[in-house]
Order: structure tokens, then sequence, then C-alpha cells
């Protein structure tokens, strides 16, 4: 066999598709194997440059070619997708990989450990039962509202609403015995998630206590333990984004660009990434905003003119005083995103007064 310089493979359960070439770009390699016999081929082959594509099972072939010698680039399926000639088969994705993968702009997903992937498994399994959890929530509010019976949203008011619901078993408007003993069966499954949620949050706390990385990102306003901890393990290699907005661009926080002939059309943020840590770090931006509105409403010597920030204002007030507060709150995402990587990337803490400017000298 001629000398490889590198493959592109399309995985899945049982077939790889391989598709190799040299160093003159010419195909040296088109071959579909089974599991067995890629594992072997690989294990024979000289060290090279694999591509895989970012999916399924991605990261454990990486680690598993790796640890024979050869060098895994992990690719996205959307910059991949381009590089399909025609069609959609296993050798010409195998190609397209294989083609993405020459590109000296190609960006790569970095692989993960097998620590990491534990960890990421935690948080995918606690975001599945908070999901149970709230639908489970919303199905008990609107099955007793057919029965004349309305609760405020939020967890807090579910418990309260079942037992109201228990405690009521006399009187003209009392629910039929069926209809009770269907919400006893909600509560009971409702129990049982919520016990579920909170074995999930201990497990997160002590992974939280344990990672120095995550422990430092807490310190940062609208950074609790939970998004603290999800930053680090979702983002495995911060190094791997040459700024600070590359990273908010990769969590969807910046705006969408769609701009021609010299026309810049800025339009909202993007909402690429990861749904869920662009949802946390919303969700603390709005509580940063909330304690900022709290300190501006407390009387002062010399109130400032209305919708004017205050002399010596911080940079979201200055904000607020000209911006919606949704939009104020992205714009605090995006910017507690940038400080998340900073600290990520840098190892260093969290300074609160870095970027504010000095007082003036008496």
């Amino acid at each position: 066999m001629e000398q490889i310089s590198r493959i592109g493979m399309d995985t899945s359960k049982h077939v790889f598709q391989v598709h190799g070439v040299d160093g003159s770009e010419q195909p040296v390699l088109t071959r579909k194997l089974k599991r067995d016999a890629m594992v072997a081929f690989f294990g024979t082959l000289a060290p090279t440059v694999v591509a895989i594509e970012a999916c399924g099972a991605a990261h454990h072939w990486a680690r598993t070619l790796g640890a024979m010698g050869h060098t895994v680039k992990l690719i996205a399926p959307q910059l991949a997708k381009p590089y399909v000639k025609r069609g959609k088969n296993d050798a010409a994705d195998a190609a397209a990989l294989c083609e993405a993968m020459s590109r000296p702009t190609m960006r790569f997903v970095p692989t993960k450990t097998a620590d990491q992937q534990a960890a990421l498994m935690l948080a995918s399994a606690r975001e599945r039962l908070v999901r149970a959890r709230t639908q489970l929530a919303n199905t008990i509010r609107g099955h007793a509202a057919e029965f004349g019976l309305a609760a405020n949203t939020g967890l807090a008011h579910v418990a309260p609403l079942l037992a109201r619901i228990a405690a009521d078993t006399s009187g003209p408007a009392c629910m039929p015995a069926l209809a009770r003993a269907l919400f006893a069966d909600l509560a009971c499954e409702f129990a049982q998630i919520d016990a579920r949620v909170a074995a999930a949050d201990a497990r997160l706390r002590a992974w939280h206590r344990a990672s120095e990385a995550s422990q430092r990102l807490a310190k940062v306003p609208g950074i609790g333990p939970v998004t603290a901890s999800l930053l680090v393990m979702k983002v495995a290699d911060p190094k791997a984004f040459k700024t600070g907005r590359d990273f908010a661009a990769w969590l969807g926080l910046t705006p969408r660009d769609h701009s021609t002939a010299g026309k810049v059309r800025a339009g909202g943020i993007t909402r690429a990434g990861d749904e869920g840590l662009r949802s946390l770090l919303v969700v603390g931006a709005t509580s940063v905003i909330r304690q900022v509105r709290i300190t501006a409403d407390r009387p002062k010597a010399v109130p400032p003119a209305p919708s004017q920030p205050a002399p010596g204002a911080s940079w979201l007030e200055r904000l607020l005083a000209r911006k919606a507060p949704k939009l104020a709150a992205v714009a605090q995402a995006n910017k507690t995103a940038r400080i998340a990587w900073r600290l990520l990337a840098s190892g260093a803490d969290y300074n609160p007064t870095h970027g504010q400017p000095k007082p003036l000298a008496a």
C-alpha cells in the first residue's frame, strides 16, 4: 500500500468507511470495514492523521485510535457537509471528511477524556430530570385547573396544590374518586423525580467542590455552582478559542451578521451552540441586573435626572439607561461568557476591579 498522508473515516455502529489519500492528494484507500476489522486495520497501519465526524462515539474512537499512535481530528458535521460533492453515502462522507481536514482554516473539536464524558453524562442526566420534573408540574397544574383548582407557576406551589387536592374529600364540588387516585399517582411520581433531581444536584455540587476551575468561575457575578460546573464540563479545551468573542460566538451570544455591499446588518443573537449553557448565562445575567436595580433604587444624596445614569455608574447601569432589560441581560451574558473564557484559558482568579477606572487621587 502506498504511503497514506491522511484518512477520513465515516463511522456507524458496525460499518466504517475509510478514505485515504497520499502526499499528492490522490486517493489510495477506499474501503468498507466492519467494527473488529477497522480496529485491526488501524492497529497495523503506520501512524497517520485521521478525521472523524464529531458524532456519537466519536470521542471513544478518537481515544482508541490515539492510543495506537494515530492523530485524530474531530470535525463538526456542519463544517464537513459543504465538502460532500454529490449525493449522500458513506464513501462520499468519508471523502468529505478527508478533504475538510486538509483546509488550513478548519476548526476541530477537542477530544474529551473518559472522565470528562462521565461528567457530561451527569450534566445530561440532571438536565433530563429537570425537564421531566417541569413537564410533570405543568401536567399537574393543567389537570387541576380542569377541576377549578388554580395554582401559581413554580415548583414551590406544586406540593401545596397536591395537598389541597388530597384534603378535599367532601363537599358538593369535590372531584371524582378516579381523579383523586390519579392525582395521588402523579404526586408519587413528582416526589420520586424531585428526589432524583436532589440526588443529581448533590453529585453536581460534589463535583463542583472537587474542581478548582469550577470554584474559580463561581466567583464571577451571574455564575453559580451549576453554571460553573457545566462550563468546565462542556469546554474541554478553552484554548481552542482564540478570543473571548469566539467563545461567546460558540455559545450563540453574538449578533447574527447579514451584511453585503458595505451595508452592515446586525440582527438578534445567533442562538448557536449549547442552548443549556446559553440559557444559564442569561438567567445569571438577569439576576445581576436585579441586584443592580436594587442598588440603584436606594436613595442618594443627589438623585440623577430621570433615565440618566448616576455619575460613576457601572457599564451595566449605563446600558440599562438606554436599552431594554432583556437586551441588557443578553449583553451581560456575553460579557460573563468572555470573563469565564479568560479565567478558564489563563487559570487566573476573578478580579472584580479589573478593567475599572482607578479613582482620582485627592
